[in-house]
C-alpha cells in the first residue's frame, strides 16, 4: 500500500522542535478558499506581538495564478483578516487567520465565476440582523487511505452492508476514530463552535457539527472546522474527502445539513413562521439546488436520489421527522410549535456562506424567482 511520506516522519523529533521558546514572536497562519469553492490553502508570517483582534493583523498577498483565482500576468491578490482562532498545532500564542480574497481593484476573487462568497454573505447577514439568524450545520465526510480506498475497507472487496455503523462503537464498526477525537479537540482548542460527532452511516464516514452560529460566523467557523480536519488527517496519513457520493452504489452520500432559525422562529407559536419560510422555499427550489453544492447541482445529482435517506434533487418535499425530505421539521418542533427546521439540501462540498446566503434571501427577504431545471 502506499503511504503518504510526511506522515511517516518521525513526530517524536519534531516535537523536540516544536517545545524550543519562540521569543515575543507569533506564528498566523493566513488560511483562505481557493478557486476552486472547495480547496483550502494555507501560509504563515511572523508577528512581533500576539494580535487581541482580528484588526490587529496585516493584510497580506499571495500569487492567485497558482491557486485557480488569477491570470499570471496580474496575479497578486489580496489576504484580508478576517476571522482569527487559536492554533492547536503550534499552540499558543500562534493563531490561525481566515481571510477573504481580494483581486487587485479590491473586488471579490475569481477569473469565469467568483471565488469569494464570504463578503456578499456578510452584507446579506447585516441587512437581517434584528432578526437574528441562526444556523447549524452537520458536516459528513469519508475517511480515505493513500490508495484512495476508504479507511478500513478490504483492499479488493467491501465491508458489511450499511446497518452497524451509524453511531457504532468497536474496532468492527468505527474507523478512524483516533483522527475525529484529534479533531474534535483541536476545534475546541481553537475556539471553533463545535458541538458534536458521530460515525455515519457508511463504514469510513463520518460526522460533525458545528454551531449554534449567528449570521456570517457559522461560514466561518465551518471553515476554519474543515481547515483543522485536513491538518489533522496530514498527521494521520489519510485524506478527508467532501465528495457528496464517494462511494457508487448502495451507500450513503455525505451532505451538510443545514439548521436554521430565527428570533420569531424560537419564540411562542414560531412554526408560523417555520412554515411560511418553507413555503418560500418550495417555491424556489431550483435556485438554492443550483447554491448548495459547487457545481450548480451536479454534485448534488450523484446524491440526492431520493435514496439513502435523501429526497429527489427534482422535487420539493417537507415533513416532520421525515429524513427522506427536502425539510425536515424536528419532532420536537412540531410538538412544541417553535424552534428551527433542517434543510437536508446542502452537499458535504457546499460553501456555507453560499447556504446560509441563499436561505436569508429566500426566507427572510423574500426574494423570488427561479429558472426551473432538471437535474440528471
Amino acid at each position: 500500500m502506499a503511504t503518504f511520506s510526511s506522515s511517516k516522519l518521525n513526530k517524536a523529533v519534531k516535537q523536540m522542535y516544536m517545545d524550543l521558546s519562540q521569543g515575543d514572536k507569533v506564528q498566523t497562519m493566513y488560511i483562505w478558499i481557493d478557486g476552486t469553492r472547495e480547496g483550502l490553502r494555507c501560509k504563515t508570517r511572523t508577528l512581533d506581538s500576539e494580535p487581541k483582534t482580528v484588526e490587529d493583523l496585516p493584510e497580506w498577498n499571495f500569487d492567485g495564478s497558482s491557486t485557480y483565482q488569477a491570470e499570471g500576468s496580474n496575479s497578486d491578490m489580496y489576504l484580508i483578516p478576517k476571522a482569527m482562532f487559536r492554533d492547536p498545532f503550534r499552540k499558543d500564542p500562534n493563531k490561525l487567520v481566515l481571510c477573504e480574497v481580494l483581486k487587485y481593484n479590491r473586488k471579490p476573487a475569481g477569473i469565469h465565476f467568483e471565488t469569494n462568497l464570504r463578503q456578499m454573505c456578510e452584507k446579506i447577514m447585516s441587512m437581517v440582523e434584528d432578526q437574528y439568524p441562526w444556523f447549524g450545520m452537520e458536516q459528513e465526510y469519508t475517511l480515505f487511505d493513500s490508495d484512495g480506498i476508504p479507511f478500513g475497507w478490504p483492499s479488493n472487496g467491501f465491508p458489511g452492508p450499511q446497518g452497524p455503523y451509524y453511531c457504532g462503537v468497536g474496532a468492527d464498526k468505527a474507523y478512524g476514530r483516533d483522527i475525529i477525537e484529534a479533531h474534535y479537540k483541536a476545534c475546541l482548542y481553537a475556539g471553533v463552535m463545535i458541538c458534536g460527532t458521530n460515525a455515519e452511516v457508511m463504514p469510513a464516514q463520518w460526522e460533525f457539527q458545528v454551531g449554534p452560529c449567528e449570521g456570517i460566523s457559522m461560514g466561518d467557523h465551518l471553515w476554519i472546522a474543515r481547515f483543522i480536519l485536513h491538518r489533522v488527517c496530514e498527521d494521520f496519513g489519510v485524506v478527508a474527502s467532501f465528495d457528496p457520493k464517494p462511494i457508487p452504489g448502495n451507500w450513503n452520500g455525505a451532505g451538510c445539513h443545514t439548521n436554521f432559525s430565527t428570533k420569531n422562529m424560537r419564540e411562542e407559536g414560531g412554526i408560523r413562521h417555520i412554515e411560511e419560510a418553507i413555503e418560500r422555499l418550495s417555491k424556489r427550489h431550483h435556485y438554492h439546488i443550483r447554491v448548495y453544492d459547487p457545481k450548480g447541482g451536479l454534485d448534488n445529482a450523484r446524491r440526492l436520489t431520493g435514496r439513502h435517506e435523501t429526497s429527489n434533487i427534482n422535487k420539493f418535499s417537507a415533513g416532520v421527522a421525515t429524513r427522506d425530505a427536502s425539510i425536515r421539521i424536528p419532532r420536537a418542533v412540531g410538538q412544541e410549535k417553535r424552534g428551527y427546521f433542517e434543510d437536508r439540501r446542502p452537499s458535504a462540498n457546499c460553501d456555507p456562506y453560499a447556504v446560509t446566503e441563499a436561505l436569508i434571501r429566500t426566507c427572510l427577504l423574500n426574494e423570488e424567482g427561479e429558472e426551473p431545471t432538471e437535474y440528471k
